[in-house]
């Protein structure tokens, strides 16, 4: 399977919906230019190559580091409705319900899927994430680090999120 895209939904007794298909297949495009470890890439680079994939089936994307190019998502309201917190995403659906990430070098590294995943429970009104990583970065495996993971979440029961499911693809 090395430099091909893999992905598993969790829970694994729940199937894909189409929408989720259909990020499944942005990526699917563009594996030959983003596959790891022959593509040595930036977690933005990846965005800007499936950016008119993921916008084409209507998600918004972040086009820049500046705060008005960034994706915000709210967290916390406040007064009159206003939002008091929010948290970045890579990409969200129009209709808000579902939210990617995608990471390169920091997945593993620094538990940067961590974040991801406790930043999407705390965002309003998110029902999936979908989580990129690499397959490989540095020897690490990437996608299997993060797999034993989420097998093990979901498996043992013990800790139960407020998301309907997390995809987690490997490229």
């Amino acid at each position: 399977m090395k430099n091909e895209l893999r992905f598993q939904f969790f829970p694994r007794s729940q199937g894909i919906t189409k929408n989720i298909k259909d990020i499944i297949f942005c990526f699917e495009q563009e594996i030959s230019k983003i596959k790891s470890p022959d593509n040595n890439l930036s977690s933005n680079q990846v965005l800007e190559i499936v950016r008119p994939h993921l916008e084409k089936i209507k998600f918004i994307v972040e086009t820049g580091k500046s705060k008005t190019q960034k994706i915000s998502v709210p967290v916390l309201f406040g007064f009159d409705n206003s939002i008091d917190k929010a948290f970045n995403a890579d990409a969200v659906s129009e209709d808000g319900k579902i939210v990617i990430e995608i990471e390169a070098g920091r997945a593993t590294e620094n538990n940067q899927f961590l974040k991801d995943i406790f930043q999407a429970c705390m965002m309003f009104e998110v029902e999936y994430l979908v989580i990129a990583v690499r397959n490989e970065y540095r020897g690490h495996k990437d996608f299997e680090i993060i797999y034993t993971f989420l097998e093990t979440l979901y498996i043992s029961s013990r800790l139960h999120l407020p998301l309907k499911g997390i995809l987690l693809i490997g490229y």
